[in-house]
């Protein structure tokens, strides 16, 4: 491990009076530094979906060859949550976290910037290969810092609300778009009408600089350990010990053997939910990576009414997830599978409405054009469609990272929860890339929702099996506690 990665060592045990205290407040600090350093992830996770619409504008290339490029973050971020989780597992969050932000930043402000960064299919997926690989430095040391620092009978409801923080800087790009847009009208009055084409470089760099600039803020936000502030395990200070909690294996490094093979390879669960995760994907960055292009090819949307079509997808995933956590935990008394079946269910029939909803017939596109998107009754309902999908997808998105987490030893979560997004990255989001672009252009719009619906109906199966199989390890776990075994 590489010095400034190492672990911070653990501290003598602080006086008894000063434990609950310090336990509060540093929760309090180091779930800011997970919350907000997750979320500035996404100020540079998603952002070139928006300047795609630019690059097909400026003729710069064509839906089939973004779709290319398009697989470069997809391919290295589901290999970086892998493998960089077994390295996040051994490591300092406090440093881990806010390195890859940073460098992830970097990438994109360049990209933005530099006119060669763009010059080429060959460059340009090197480049997001690159800052994929930075991205999967996000998730895993956020997912150790959660079992560190709160006990299993709070971390549905914690996960829940972080989970949100993707949602949360998933709508920044958007953001810093429109205000772009507003600085380039006001620079340009000559400009009647500013569309991607125009602001496509800043929808790359203003997300690069701000990424950098939140990850100096995290740095010194984040903590490791409870261990290393002098306080004792959570599951000490809450009293909540995991069924085969055994101190050895929860409080100690696990080798890097044991982390891939005895807690990832021969779980036979976690398998199940991770080839779910390829699905359930697929429809998350399908919609999330070619609306831009849809709503303004098909749809008839302008650059305000696209941005905030975008911006709501993430924004209602908000409500949505925590919906989603309280119905998995009070309604469905922790069975995940089954909640997220069900939701799985309702973001199909989402899909399939958002796609056979009329574009505004041609006669009638002068009647609209001076008006904005919700006076237009065709583009409100796509509108709808776009917020009722961003509110029902996430949901299952949450559930399965939080399955994963709950399914090996802490010690061991980062790696968990990477194999399920290796499977979600790998697959999932390089067919909503790639294989939904090419279809789009070969076939027609028809074609990518063809394959997206046709996912989430597999989705939906999966979900199902994965609900059939916890329900089975619910009921083993239920037998040896009886019996001893």
């Amino acid at each position: 491990m590489f010095g400034f990665l190492k672990p911070a060592p653990e501290k003598p045990m602080l006086p008894e009076a000063q434990i609950d205290p310090t336990y509060r407040r540093l929760r309090w600090q180091v779930f800011f530094g997970i919350f907000f350093g997750y979320a500035a992830y996404y100020f540079v996770r998603s952002n070139f979906d928006l300047a795609q619409k630019g690059l097909i504008e400026a003729g710069m290339y064509t839906k089939t060859e973004l779709g290319i490029i398009g697989i470069a973050p997809g391919l290295s971020y589901g290999l970086s949550k892998f493998f960089m989780a077994a390295i996040s597992d051994r490591s300092n969050p406090k440093m881990f976290l806010p390195f890859g932000l940073a460098l992830s930043g970097l990438c994109m402000t360049l990209m933005g910037l530099i006119p060669w960064a763009t010059s080429g299919i060959l460059i340009m997926f090197v480049i997001l290969f690159i800052n994929g690989w930075f991205q999967g430095m996000g998730w895993p040391p956020c997912g150790r810092t959660m079992v560190h620092w709160w006990s299993k009978k709070e971390r549905g409801t914690i996960v829940s609300i972080w989970n949100t923080a993707h949602n949360l800087g998933g709508m920044m790009p958007a953001v810093l778009v429109g205000i772009a847009s507003s600085i380039y009208a006001a620079n340009h009055p000559e400009v009647a009408k500013v569309t991607f084409g125009h602001v496509w470089q800043e929808a790359l760099y203003y997300p690069g600089i701000a990424a950098m600039v939140a990850a100096v803020i995290i740095f010194f936000v984040m903590k490791d350990t409870p261990q290393s502030c002098g306080l004792p395990p959570i599951e000490k200070y809450k009293n909540d010990y995991p069924e085969d909690y055994d101190e050895k294996t929860y409080e100690h490094n696990l080798s890097t053997k044991d982390i891939f093979i005895t807690y990832v390879l021969k779980n036979r669960l976690l398998w199940y939910i991770a080839i779910a995760n390829v699905f359930v994907y697929l429809i998350r960055y399908g919609i999330l990576k070619w609306s831009p292009v849809y709503l303004g090819e098909v749809k008839h949307f302008d650059i305000k009414g696209t941005a905030s079509a975008y911006a709501i997808y993430e924004f209602a995933a908000i409500p949505g997830t925590l919906l989603c956590g309280w119905v998995s935990d009070k309604v469905f008394k922790g069975k995940r599978g089954l909640t997220g079946f069900v939701f799985m269910v309702l973001v199909t029939i989402a899909v399939v409405v958002f796609w056979l909803n009329p574009a505004t017939p041609q006669e009638e596109l002068a009647q609209y054009a001076n008006l904005p998107w919700y006076k237009n009754p065709y583009q409100l309902t796509d509108f709808i469609m776009m917020t009722t999908i961003g509110f029902l997808i996430y949901g299952p998105v949450m559930l399965i990272g939080l399955h994963a987490l709950e399914l090996a030893p802490k010690k061991a979560a980062g790696t968990s929860a990477g194999f399920t997004g290796l499977f979600g990255y790998l697959g999932g989001t390089v067919a909503a890339s790639a294989v939904i672009g090419w279809a789009a252009d070969t076939y027609g719009w028809d074609g990518g929702f063809y394959i997206m619906v046709g996912g989430s109906v597999l989705a939906c199966v999966l979900m199902l099996i994965t609900m059939i199989e916890e329900g089975k390890h619910k009921a083993k776990i239920a037998r040896e506690d009886r019996y001893g075994n």
